[in-house]
């Protein structure tokens, strides 16, 4: 099975889960990787050049997906409107949507690099708040979905719905320092991070799509 991956905080407890549960599976399925920003996932799904993926939410509704996604139920601190001219960020698909959907203008800054550009002091509107002013609502901003090896994936979701992922300190420390950060800031921000689509989650999810069903994503 070739599975998408992003290399953000944000799917970092998936990641070492999905190592895990393939390696206690091993006899059942090989996994490899592609990893890409969210845009190239998005497209390399619908082409069928990889079998699974969290892919951007905006570009989910017509995919097999299942009950996991990556979700922010008020701040997230990953995903800011700058200030200034519009400008979308390229490595994304349902950020630029969301800023189009809450009729706001500026620059879509996502990721990683929107997590370092907050914690080093930089201001501006943090999307899934907005969206949460406005609807009361979490935001939705991708979804594990897939086109092959479904009774595999959906059973892979189920089990990591209903397993608390521990992150080792080596591994926190790596990462953190990887991206500029602290340990304690790299958990400070996954606290925001949650993967259950339940009932306001798909609730959100399906208003989302419908606001966005004419906004053509690039």
């Amino acid at each position: 099975m070739l599975f998408g991956t992003i290399s953000y905080l944000n799917l970092l407890p998936f990641q070492l889960f999905l190592k895990r549960y393939i390696s206690h599976n091993s006899a059942k399925m090989s996994l490899h990787y592609k990893r890409a920003v969210p845009s190239r996932i998005n497209k390399a799904l619908k082409r069928r050049s990889i079998h699974a993926a969290f892919i951007s939410s905006v570009e989910s509704r017509k995919c097999r997906c299942t009950s996991l996604g990556i979700i922010a139920h008020k701040e997230v601190y990953s995903v800011f409107l700058l200030e200034g001219m519009q400008e979308n960020d390229p490595a994304s698909a349902t950020s630029n949507a969301l800023a189009k959907v809450l009729h706001l203008e500026g620059k879509v800054l996502i990721g990683d690099v929107a997590l370092k550009y907050y914690l080093d002091g930089g201001e501006g509107i943090d999307l899934a708040t907005a969206w949460y002013e406005k609807t009361g609502l979490p935001f939705v901003f991708a979804r594990l979905c897939y086109n092959k090896h479904g009774k595999y994936i959906q059973k892979l979701a189920h089990t990591f719905a209903h397993t608390r992922v521990k992150i080792p300190q080596y591994i926190l420390k790596k990462e953190a320092k990887k991206r500029g950060l602290t340990p304690q800031q790299l958990t400070w921000y996954l606290s925001y991070i949650h993967y259950n689509l339940d009932n306001k989650a798909q609730k959100s999810l399906k208003l989302f799509l419908k606001k966005t069903k004419n906004i053509q994503s690039k």
